[in-house]
């Protein structure tokens, strides 16, 4: 009997953990449309400020840092986004793999790579490598504050303005659809825009006070923010789907797995009952 009481007690302990995976992946549900619903309120600014700075790009010519692009990038700086927490299946590990691999590859051709950090567990995993490390921001939480990124995202500004860095990219997931979320690595500087400034028409705007060459670096700031904005919340939106299904996945685990200490219970339980009774009718016979 000792046997089927300690499956028993496997089976509620199993039930528990099952009811919480479930109430997490609610949660995470609950989030997912929240974040999405930031998500979308952030892509008219950005695809707007994208737009102007078309046009003051392609009618003066400015050549402004921001904007020309080098040949031979000798030093270049990832701002890596990733979670906070764990519990949301490989969606950190196949980010850090993506990075990896596109270091390499810059490492192999004799660039000098840098970090900027968002997030927890991308601080802890890349703390281990041998990789200079110039901000870090964590905890964030789940509706986050431009504010909250503006540090980390002007050390790798300030280190670019001062010619320490040639490129600079954001490295985050994609989020696709509730089952699917990718890696995503963009360039923020210097901005990719020329073919956004040739598809739109060639006319200008009036610059007063000043030139138009600082209003394109303001132009260029905000849009350079609202893109790391964007992707910190688009990464929040892929953390809690990958959370979601993680949760659902776990709890249909623990749902099978309930089924089969079940029947290994119910089999112990009989063998008790049949060994007792055994028992019984032996101690009758040495009776009789």
């Amino acid at each position: 009997m000792s046997q089927a009481r300690e499956i028993r007690s496997k089976i509620k302990n199993i039930e528990n953990t099952g009811q919480i995976t479930s109430a997490m992946g609610l949660v995470a549900a609950s989030k997912m449309r929240k974040t999405q619903n930031l998500m979308k309120k952030a892509l008219p600014y950005a695809d707007m400020i994208r737009e102007v700075m078309g046009h003051v790009a392609a009618s003066q010519s400015l050549g402004h840092p921001y904007l020309s692009q080098k040949n031979d990038a000798k030093r270049v700086a990832y701002l890596v986004v990733s979670t906070d927490r764990g519990l949301c299946g490989g969606l950190n590990v196949n980010l850090f793999r993506r990075l990896l691999t596109d270091v390499q590859e810059h490492q192999a051709n004799s660039v000098e790579v840098e970090l900027a950090i968002i997030g927890r567990k991308a601080s802890a995993f890349l703390k281990r490598l041998d990789m200079p490390i110039v901000a870090i921001a964590e905890q964030i939480g789940d509706q986050p504050e431009l504010s909250d990124l503006l540090g980390v995202l002007g050390a790798l500004i300030k280190r670019y303005d001062e010619g320490e860095l040639d490129r600079v990219f954001v490295i985050s997931n994609k989020f696709v659809n509730t089952m699917v979320q990718k890696p995503r690595i963009q360039q923020l500087l210097p901005l990719e825009i020329d073919k956004v400034a040739s598809s739109l028409g060639h006319w200008d705007y009036i610059y007063e006070p000043d030139e138009a060459k600082e209003i394109l670096t303001q132009l260029v700031l905000r849009y350079i923010e609202s893109q790391v904005y964007r992707g910190v919340v688009e990464n929040i939106a892929c953390e809690q789907a990958s959370r979601m299904l993680a949760m659902r996945n776990a709890t249909d685990n623990a749902a099978s797995l309930v089924e089969e200490l079940q029947l290994i219970y119910n089999k112990a339980r009989q063998a008790s009952i049949t060994n007792e009774i055994a028992e019984i009718v032996a101690g009758a016979d040495a009776i009789g």
